[in-house]
């Protein structure tokens, strides 16, 4: 999906939502004037705070991670091979090679992260490069590239922004309608300075837990895609392999769950809040590609 298209997409949503909360306040009775202010405060808090986690999100998983970048003339084995296969795939898309680094970690996983196409980074675990042959190690690499060609770091981080916006605002919206419900006619009364931080609190964590489940399916759709994308980088037979070597040597690392959405398998049980589909269905899609 084109830049352009991405950005469209995300006009066309907002210019949706902004008409139904328009729609919504009207048949309350709300004055818009003084909801225009606070939709902007949170719209400016919701997608910035997400691209500012963009821009520094290579950064911080380099930190996170300890990757180490891969340099020509580096001792590890596989870091030339890992490093060519890479360079190849990205000259074939028609991007800047990305920055590949290794973390040292015994689970089999590896993830892409970065601002755009030609500013990213892939990393591989130690134990994934270790557990994984040539060909199913370069269908992980296509994974990843995939990725960050079809640019799903910054569709995601425009889902993100949309979903913080928007959750910042409704929780603050229906809390002034309960506030005002609870004062009714009389002076004073209501829910009181930390009554409306604590409702407001409590809102934005159950609406942000119902915003999570779109979010969810488009991760796991975009993993079908992710997942195509390797098969036809190198075969649907080499990722096949790498998931099920993937799966098998799952280890937990709790050092940072962040990640998890970034990286190849979360390993977790699939539900309306995973964000990857299981390695059963994932493996199944590639199948039917051969």
């Amino acid at each position: 999906m084109s830049v352009m298209k991405r950005i469209g997409i995300f006009l066309i949503t907002n210019l949706l939502v902004m008409t139904a909360i328009s729609i919504v306040v009207n048949l309350l009775g709300l004055r818009m004037d003084g909801l225009w202010p606070m939709l902007v405060i949170c719209a400016l808090f919701g997608m910035g705070g997400s691209f500012i986690s963009l821009l520094l999100s290579k950064s911080m998983a380099k930190s996170a991670y300890r990757v180490q970048i891969i340099k020509p003339g580096m001792s590890h084995p596989q870091a030339a091979r890992l490093l060519a296969i890479i360079d190849h795939m990205a000259a074939e898309r028609g991007i800047k090679t990305p920055e590949v680094g290794i973390y040292p970690s015994p689970d089999a996983n590896a993830f892409a992260t970065g601002f755009s196409q030609n500013n990213a980074m892939i990393a591989f675990s130690s134990g994934i490069v270790e557990r994984l042959d040539d060909d199913e190690l370069a269908a992980v690499a296509g994974h990843e590239m995939t990725h960050i060609t079809n640019g799903d770091m910054v569709t995601t981080t425009l889902l993100m922004g949309v979903a913080n916006t928007f959750v910042m605002f409704f929780a603050r919206l229906l809390t002034i309608l309960i506030d005002n419900a609870l004062r009714g006619d009389r002076e004073g009364g209501g829910l009181g300075y930390f009554g409306y931080i604590i409702v407001v609190t409590v809102l934005q964590n159950v609406l942000m837990l119902l915003a999570y489940i779109p979010i969810s399916a488009h991760s796991r759709h975009r993993e079908f895609k992710a997942d195509a994308g390797a098969a036809q980088l190198v075969n649907p037979v080499a990722m096949i392999d790498a998931l099920k070597k993937i799966s098998a040597a799952y280890v937990p690392d709790k050092r940072n769950t962040s990640y998890a959405l970034a990286k190849i398998n979360d390993h977790r049980r699939v539900s309306l809040f995973a964000t990857h589909p299981s390695i059963e269905d994932r493996i199944a899609r590639l199948q039917a590609m051969i």
